[in-house]
């Protein structure tokens, strides 16, 4: 099977012209079997996955490292062509402790930088009593101008080329922009069909923020259908284009103009979901999505929901 070549697209706000592939393969929380994991990987770059979504708090990274140094090694990949993102997790998402907990990232992966770095979510809690879902009697008051300092220290030092945020709502955006003299490059968020974020979206287009959309195909199934992959208007879109769901919906993100964090680790899938740059979506594909029902699935990391975390936007 012939690698394909994901298109890349440049930060607006970086200092250096660093290409970003828009496809991502994501790590979060199934990643249980290395042995899977490094398999996975490792087929995915032989597919022409360049960029990997990790985070300290989904137990992905060690695995993660030790896939991405053995493509390395095979010669499949160099350093060079790879694009890896990690977050820092809310434990240590406090001004002393940013560099620190970037070190420890990198040593897990086994790389001497990151090619971005996320704060995972705008909230702090105890030092060093991780625990998911976070319960609200630890959240502490969380120092964003202090904290940027740090992960503008962290671009400075070299541990990584460039510094975003991930569940920022546009009012954090705000607050966050007020005091940066780094601009984040990156706002990764739950983004689908089903919740299109189209108030962040025009936001983040005018302050020269990438989007990043993880939870592209929705989940959820525990919590009633998937608003994604179960929806009949988009089955008739993909019936009508001879492509899957998936393709349709990894499509329109792709015309939106954000990068997105897909995750299978079945090798048919994989490539399935990279199938999706030589087609378009008709502008009546266009507006029968826009009348999709919308609804935020991912309500936040604390139990219980915190209301203010998403500042009432949709």
């Amino acid at each position: 099977m012939a690698a394909i070549e994901i298109p890349t697209i440049v930060f607006p706000n970086s200092f250096a012209q660093h290409r970003v592939p828009v496809v991502e393969m994501g790590s979060a929380p199934d990643f249980t079997c290395k042995k899977d994991t490094k398999e996975a990987i490792i087929e995915a770059v032989k597919q022409g996955y360049r960029h990997f979504d990790t985070a300290a708090a989904y137990g992905s990274e060690q695995a993660l490292g030790e896939a991405l140094k053995e493509a390395v090694d095979l010669g499949l990949v160099s350093r060079q062509d790879l694009f890896v993102t990690s977050k820092l997790w809310v434990t240590d998402n406090h001004p002393h402790l940013v560099v620190s907990a970037l070190r420890k990232s990198l040593k897990t992966l086994q790389l001497e930088y990151l090619d971005l770095y996320l704060i995972h979510w705008p909230l702090s809690s105890q030092p060093g009593k991780f625990s998911f879902p976070i319960e609200v009697e630890d959240l502490l008051p969380f120092d964003v101008k202090g904290v940027w300092e740090a992960m503008q220290e962290c671009q400075k030092l070299g541990l990584t080329k460039a510094i975003g945020v991930s569940n920022f709502s546009v009012k954090k955006l705000q607050n966050l922009l007020s005091v940066a003299t780094i601009r984040p490059v990156v706002n990764q968020v739950e983004m689908n069909l089903a919740w299109q974020q189209k108030k962040l979206r025009e936001f983040c287009k005018e302050n020269g923020i990438v989007i990043t959309a993880f939870s592209p195909l929705r989940k959820g199934a525990s919590r009633g259908p998937n608003e994604v992959m179960e929806n009949d208007v988009l089955k008739e879109i993909a019936d009508a284009h001879g492509k899957s769901i998936a393709q349709v919906s990894l499509r329109w993100l792709y015309e939106q103009g954000v990068t997105f964090v897909p995750k299978s680790y079945d090798k048919e899938r994989m490539n399935q979901n990279l199938q999706i740059f030589d087609w378009a979506l008709t502008q009546e594909d266009h507006h029968k999505i826009s009348q999709i029902s919308q609804s935020r699935l991912i309500s936040g990391p604390t139990k219980p929901q915190l209301s203010d975390l998403w500042d009432d936007e949709i």
